[in-house]
């Protein structure tokens, strides 16, 4: 077995496992949000492999190594999760297209790409089309029938009818009501965090556990974004005024921070190497990832943090290379 075989092999098991973590994410958001999630991870994952397979031949590149690494699969998997369900199905096409060619083949393929391709083909679908993108349907959405009306754009039906504003988004745009008001008056809050998307979110912590026992990536990313996420939001908790920004609990279960701790900033190609560097890596996007939920234009952020802290990747793996030994004279 030559080394190359090795790495493909090793790639491709990490990856099986990977989407082998993402499934109690997944049946929770199905009975959470119903069809629309499934519909959205066929359309994604089809693009995914059809993008792949046409850059690949006209690059003249053999297809069965890239195709089979499952790499491809993943990528479309987290933005299909990340995408509202129920969104039009040229949005799902359109976001997974840009994530594959502008995200990973621009860049030459796997393990060249300096931006998480998934957060990639997120950002830009939600800077060119952010009405579509903030649809997020009521919990147990529609029937099989009704998904498929909706995402084809098949029915009439207002959006109002079928969509509400989500947790992150009252929270933001909230003026008067205290936290417990919130709570207990919209629809959108549950227990702790979000109505049901808490428990989207252990799930995904169960799934990220599972592939840290597993030891598909370290510690260090994920622990460094949670726990930056929970301390810049504990610092600037002023408990329930009307002017508070959520407790730590209600940023750690809302919105895709789960998801994004253990699926998007452990991506090891656009992430950082050193196990330092890895760890100031995932804290800087918990940090950014507040300050855009706060005070940003968009309600959760975690896709932009993500981005810029691939930016910072070569100045982050600088700041902890080793110092060559002083030369003897």
């Amino acid at each position: 077995m030559t080394p190359l075989e090795t790495v493909d092999e090793r790639l491709q098991q990490a990856m099986k496992l990977v989407l082998l973590a993402t499934l109690p994410g997944i049946f929770v958001l199905l009975w959470l949000y119903g069809w629309g999630v499934l519909i959205n991870l066929l359309l994604a994952g089809s693009t995914a492999l059809a993008v792949e397979a046409g850059v690949l031949s006209l690059r003249k590149r053999p297809l069965k190594p890239s195709l089979s690494d499952g790499s491809a699969l993943v990528s479309a998997t987290l933005l299909a999760l990340a995408l509202p369900p129920y969104c039009p199905w040229w949005l799902t096409l359109c976001a997974t297209a840009c994530a594959l060619f502008f995200g990973k083949h621009l860049y030459g393929g796997v393990g060249k790409n300096p931006f998480n391709p998934a957060m990639l083909g997120y950002a830009l679908v939600l800077v060119s089309f952010p009405q579509q993108m903030t649809h997020w349907p009521a919990s147990h959405g529609m029937d099989l029938f009704g998904g498929l009306q909706q995402i084809f754009g098949l029915t009439a039906q207002p959006v109002d009818a079928w969509a509400r504003a989500t947790a992150l988004d009252s929270l933001r745009i909230n003026k008067s009501l205290t936290m417990d008001e919130l709570f207990a008056s919209n629809a959108a809050f549950g227990h702790w965090g979000g109505k049901g998307v808490e428990w989207v979110n252990l799930a995904f912590l169960a799934g990220g556990a599972f592939l840290l026992q597993r030891r598909v990536f370290s510690w260090h990313a994920p622990v460094g974004m949670l726990a930056s996420l929970f301390i810049i939001s504990l610092l600037c908790w002023n408990g329930s005024g009307s002017d508070s920004h959520g407790s730590p609990l209600f940023h750690l279960l809302t919105g895709a921070s789960m998801l994004g701790a253990f699926f998007i900033v452990t991506e090891p190609v656009s992430g950082a190497k050193n196990p330092k560097a890895r760890l100031l890596f995932g804290a800087g996007v918990g940090l950014l990832t507040y300050l855009i939920r706060t005070w940003g234009g968009y309600p959760d952020g975690i896709a932009f943090a993500v981005l810029l802290m691939n930016l910072s990747v070569p100045a982050l793996e600088r700041l902890f290379a080793p110092q060559p030994e002083p030369s003897v004279p």
